[in-house]
């Protein structure tokens, strides 16, 4: 409430700041890359002497005073070591968690990872009276659990989760609903479906553009991170980083893992890390409304404060809500597939050049341009058994578009929604990307009834849509897989720029490509096309 008369009563001089929303109008957040303002305790311990049941463990030294504190494990990846992981342990610990890293068993494959991701779990939960004298008794929150894994921890963290939903384990200390987020590190898809399989739970993907053990080729099936991501049914959300390699995201020192250009290094990773990791957890444990920002708003516009800002640092995000009543989706490309008709059976029409409509799954070896391959360094899917799909399309110096209308000529009541929302990605190595070399802008377009047209131009929330990571090998030229960020515009926005437009009324939402639009030239990949109520 803001008083502006000064009388301590809430009256009609006075605001009420976000009144009409479950939520504030606005937020001030700190910097959530620094060190919170817990002192932290770190214990190493092995439990019992077997073999796989060693954890490093981090928590606020007064613990004793806090009540109970929600928990995150983290399961390392094949040659890692549990104790890699102090810079994610410290940051959250400073800030109220309880984070415990364990030996991880992955030599044999995912499958054993996924196992010593349960038994520590277990482990730890039930030996809280004697870890570090009992300081750890009755100050954990079991009912609010997060799993991190990187690499095949990444895959055996999701494999875990699967096996409960399955039936194939049945935990003793704890229950499926306590897992309240998945995060996965640079993960490998061994196991694909339906053991890799992360069902409806919050989950979350990190990916690094240089990394040299989880590449990413179109060679490699199983290097490719984003087949878990695409898998979530639930809320997904994803944080990809150029130059960022396989052994940045530890801090066991060694080499990178890492080959491109523009190499970020181990300590702006880190930076990077700490700075989301935070606002991630935040959400998913204690529903908090402003750490939604840092996943949803690109990075160009809003990032961590203390992010490190070079030109070699570029973070893309991918988001979507998961299946919620505040929710239609527009177009996913899976439903009723075709050109001439959306998921909801709008009829589509378009003026974009060699439009193709499928699974986003590059199924050759490289990322060469190849003319009779649309699909071209699109890695979303895996081997036949994802079933992510979107359209992918160019536009060469002229005007184009690419349009929902409404089949009924009455219009639709967009003005219920709050958000129109998208993903798109740069097809690597298309003529039209190498010669833009650049973020893609472009306008979204609506018209209603009376034939009023406002249009929104993606470069006003952020750089557009980013150029592909700069890396070569895969073949032939320069460009890695294709990188998707979520684009969400409010959709006051088209009735505030003063055009009067009815957005009660929608008959075409669209989008307009081209020298007048935005960027003359490109090709993209487009997908997800929904409202939002948030």
């Amino acid at each position: 409430v803001l008083d502006v008369d000064h009388d301590g009563l809430l009256g009609p001089a006075d605001y009420i700041d976000g009144f009409s929303d479950a939520e504030a109008g606005g937020y001030v957040c700190g910097d959530t890359t620094a060190t919170g303002p817990l002192a932290v305790t770190e214990l190493t311990y092995d439990l019992s002497g077997a073999a796989f049941d060693a954890q490093n463990t981090f928590f606020p030294t007064n613990i004793a005073s806090m009540g109970k504190l929600p928990l995150v494990v983290v399961s390392h990846g094949n040659g890692h070591n549990y104790q890699w992981y102090d810079h994610v342990g410290v940051h959250l610990a400073s800030r109220g968690y309880v984070v415990m890293s364990h030996e991880n068993n992955t030599v044999p494959g995912v499958e054993s990872a996924a196992t010593t991701t349960l038994t520590n779990t277990e482990a730890f939960l039930s030996n809280l009276a004697t870890i570090g004298g009992g300081v750890l008794l009755d100050h954990v929150d079991r009912r609010r659990m997060t799993w991190l894994g990187h690499s095949r921890g990444g895959e055996g963290v999701v494999i875990a989760y699967d096996r409960i939903v399955d039936g194939a384990y049945v935990p003793v200390n704890f229950t499926l609903t306590d897992i309240k987020l998945v995060s996965s590190i640079a993960p490998v898809d061994f196991q694909k479906l339906p053991n890799t399989d992360p069902h409806g739970v919050n989950y979350h993907l990190w990916t690094g553009g240089s990394d040299n053990d989880v590449n990413g080729c179109a060679s490699c099936d199983l290097c490719q991170t984003f087949h878990l991501h695409e898998r979530a049914t639930g809320f997904r959300q994803s944080i990809s980083l150029h130059g960022v390699g396989h052994g940045d995201f530890h801090n066991g020192g060694g080499s990178s893992v890492a080959t491109g250009p523009c190499l970020v290094g181990r300590p702006d990773t880190h930076k990077i890390v700490k700075g989301y990791v935070f606002p991630l957890v935040e959400r998913y444990i204690d529903a908090n409304v402003p750490a939604k920002d840092f996943l949803t708003r690109q990075w160009e516009s809003f990032r961590p404060i203390g992010a490190p800002v070079s030109p070699c640092v570029v973070v893309d995000l991918m988001y979507r809500d998961g299946a919620a009543p505040g929710r239609i989706v527009l177009d996913d490309f899976q439903a009723n597939p075709g050109l001439n008709a959306s998921s909801l059976g709008t009829p589509i029409a378009f003026t974009v050049a060699n439009v193709t409509e499928g699974h986003l799954d590059d199924p050759d070896t490289t990322f060469t341009h190849n003319a009779a391959q649309p699909m071209n360094s699109m890695t979303l899917n895996g081997d036949g058994t994802d079933t992510s799909a979107g359209v992918v399309f160019d536009w060469n110096n002229a005007d184009t578009y690419y349009a929902y209308i409404d089949p009924s000529g009455g219009g639709v009541p967009v003005g219920l929604w709050k958000l129109l929302s998208f993903r798109a990605a740069q097809a690597s190595r298309h003529p039209n990307t190498t010669a833009a070399l650049a973020d893609l802008t472009f306008d979204v377009t609506l018209i209603d009834v009376n034939s009023v047209t406002s249009r929104v131009n993606i470069g006003a929330y952020g750089g557009g849509i980013e150029e592909p990571y700069q890396r070569t090998s895969c073949g032939t030229g320069s460009g890695w897989a294709a990188e998707f960020e979520t684009i969400r515009i409010p959709l006051q926005a088209f009735a505030a720029n003063g055009s009067g437009i009815d957005l009660n009324k929608i008959t075409v939402i669209g989008f307009e490509f081209g020298p007048s639009h935005g960027s003359a030239v490109g090709r993209i990949g487009l997908d997800q096309v929904e409202l939002l109520l948030d």
